[in-house]
Formats: C-alpha cells, sequence, structure tokens
C-alpha cells in the first residue's frame, strides 16, 4: 500500500502490531518460553536455558539475512534460528528451540500478536458503540423515514436506525471474550505435529510454554486452519457492519434525502459547495476488500496432509491485510459518527 493510500484505508497502530519487528519479538519470547520450559521438565539443562533467555534478551537481528532466508526457505525461522544459536555459547546451542519446528515459532507469534490486535479492536468498538449511544440519547425520538428497495416506506426513529447499526457491533464485542478461548492458544507440534520431538515431554512443555505467553493450551494444530477462517470471517462481519453504516450515512447525507449532514465532509477541486461522504464510502469500499479476503483466506483451509507451504503463504498474503482493513473500518466508523449531524 502507497503512504497516499494508507491515509485513506490504513491503519499505523495495527500496522505497527503486525510489522517485522513485532513479529520478530513474538518469535523470540515464543524461543524465551520454549527453552524455560523445556528446562522445567528436564528436557534441557537449566543453564543452557538462561543462556538462551539472555541471547533473545539482547538479540540484534541481521534483516538483509533474515530477507535472504525467507526467500530461500520460504519461513523465516530457519536464519533465525541459526543467527540466534551464533549468539549462544557453543556447548548451550543444542537447547535451543529443541524439538520444535518453524511452524510452532510462526503460529505462536501470530497468536501473540493477534492477542494485542484483538485488544485494540475491543477498545474500537466499545467506544463506537458510546458514540452511538450518545446519538441515541440525543435524537433517538427523532423522525427519520425509512427506506425499504431504496423506495420511500414508512416514518421510523433515528433510535431504531441507531440500533440496527450498535446490535451486531455488540455481538461481534461479545465474540472476542471466545475467541481468546479458542484461537488465541499456543502452536507446539514439533516436526510433523505429534510431540514426538520431544521425547514425551512434550505436554508438559507446551504447557509451560503457552503458561509462559499467556496463551491458552491446545493441542497441535498446525493443519487444522479453521480458528484461522474462523477469524477472518469474523473480521468480514465487523467489517460488513460498518459498510452498512456507511452506506446507510452516504444514502441519508444525499442533497436529495437530507436527512443528516456530515461535519468535515471531503471537498471537490471542481466544485466548492460539494461536502463528499469520505468516510462513509471508504467503510463501504473495506467491508467488500475483507468479504473478498475472507473467501481468499477459507480456501486457507486445504492445509495438504501436516503441513502446506502453499495454504501457508497464502494466510500470509491476506490475514494481515484483513487485519489492517477492519481496524481502518473501526477506526473510520469512529469518525463517520462523530461527524453526522441529524437534521
Amino acid at each position: 500500500m502507497t503512504a497516499l493510500l494508507s491515509a485513506l484505508t490504513g491503519d499505523p497502530e495495527i500496522e505497527d502490531l503486525l510489522s517485522d519487528e513485532a513479529q520478530l519479538g513474538a518469535m523470540l519470547a515464543f524461543e524465551r518460553a520454549l527453552a524455560e520450559a523445556s528446562a522445567d521438565c528436564g528436557f534441557v539443562p537449566a543453564e543452557a536455558a538462561s543462556a538462551i533467555v539472555a541471547a533473545t534478551e539482547n538479540f540484534a537481528p541481521d534483516w538483509a539475512e533474515l530477507a535472504a532466508g525467507m526467500a530461500r526457505d520460504g519461513v523465516v525461522v530457519p536464519a533465525l534460528v541459526k543467527q540466534l544459536k551464533a549468539a549462544v555459547p557453543e556447548e548451550h546451542r543444542p537447547a535451543l528451540h529443541k524439538g520444535a519446528t518453524s511452524q510452532d515459532v510462526i503460529d505462536t507469534a501470530l497468536m501473540l500478536q493477534v492477542a494485542k490486535v484483538l485488544g485494540v479492536y475491543e477498545t474500537r468498538l466499545s467506544s463506537l458503540l458510546a458514540a452511538l449511544e450518545e446519538l441515541a440519547h440525543l435524537h433517538g425520538d427523532t423522525t427519520l423515514m425509512a427506506h425499504t428497495r431504496m423506495q420511500v416506506a414508512l416514518p421510523t426513529t433515528w433510535g431504531a436506525k441507531l440500533a440496527s447499526w450498535g446490535e451486531p457491533l455488540q455481538r461481534h464485542l461479545r465474540a472476542i471474550a471466545g475467541m481468546r478461548r479458542s484461537l488465541l492458544v499456543i502452536q507446539l507440534g514439533g516436526p510433523v505435529g505429534d510431540r514426538g520431538s520431544f521425547e514425551g515431554f512434550g505436554d508438559a512443555i507446551a504447557a509451560g510454554t503457552a503458561k509462559r505467553l499467556d496463551l491458552g493450551l491446545a493441542t497441535p494444530w498446525q493443519a487444522q486452519r479453521d480458528p484461522i477462517a474462523a477469524l477472518g470471517n469474523w473480521l468480514a462481519l465487523i467489517a460488513g457492519t460498518l459498510g452498512k453504516i456507511g452506506a446507510d450515512v452516504a444514502l441519508l447525507a444525499q442533497n436529495e434525502v437530507a436527512a443528516v449532514t456530515l461535519e468535515g465532509g471531503g471537498g471537490s477541486s471542481a466544485m466548492a459547495h460539494k461536502s463528499n461522504p469520505v468516510n462513509a464510502e471508504v467503510l463501504v469500499a473495506l467491508a467488500r476488500q475483507v468479504a473478498g479476503l475472507a473467501g481468499t483466506l477459507n480456501q486457507a483451509l486445504v492445509h495438504e496432509n501436516e503441513r502446506s507451504g502453499a495454504a501457508w503463504t497464502l494466510e500470509w498474503l491476506t490475514l494481515p491485510q484483513m487485519l489492517v482493513s477492519t481496524g481502518a473500518s473501526l477506526r473510520l466508523a469512529q469518525k463517520l459518527v462523530e461527524q453526522i449531524r441529524v437534521v
């Protein structure tokens, strides 16, 4: 996305949470937690775990080499582990990443990043609902002409209109609690997803790692991508709900309808009298974009055997953009509601 387009449809806060630096921090957190949990049950020496923790806390990556490794291996973890091992005393290097595989690192890091994104969404949904409640307090009894199938229908009230906007958002907000239990869980399966590489310590190491990372405990899910698809579908529901609000506001702000005016609408290079419903329009565009990407993300459910490089890469291409666009929708919806002036 270009800088200019990002100013319209981007979300710097969410983008920061999904940046390379944020992902690296989450991957290092996984390696620390894995080493400590492995030491707790005797899978690696305690001295080795301490050395690994120290190396991760003081790690300065060679980003060019990480990028080269990503291009070569299709995943950044082999290059990352190589760099980390160089920072660990030689006698402790065999304990680093012991039993784990690249997918354990990547998927668990993703869950740590998504946990932070959900926190931002929760705050923004709550703020948006509060803004709608304030509009309802001020104008809930005000009469508004309803339209069905784009035609004048019967009089209704702003209270009914605002309820139709807010009730789906309340459902989306309540869904976050369930997603924290079902989605934000550790991935630890080893090379083929059966924890066999942990020599009988796998379940104990998984429990210890999850506790240290404040994630839920789960059996290996590396080829079971339905939680990721469910996240994408939930994002599409949020963006779609906000797109409906945008479409309604754009129609209500038409000069011929004039049910609302928008304070601070967009200007025109040729027609000085115009106040374009920019935020409303972008909400519609983002809703359609996220809906389309949700369909693409669902194709990553076809995860061949115990790991799919193709399906996994498809997730990387799709999910981050959905997270950013949904964040942008929440950001712009707040602005739009604050712009509304009921006529």
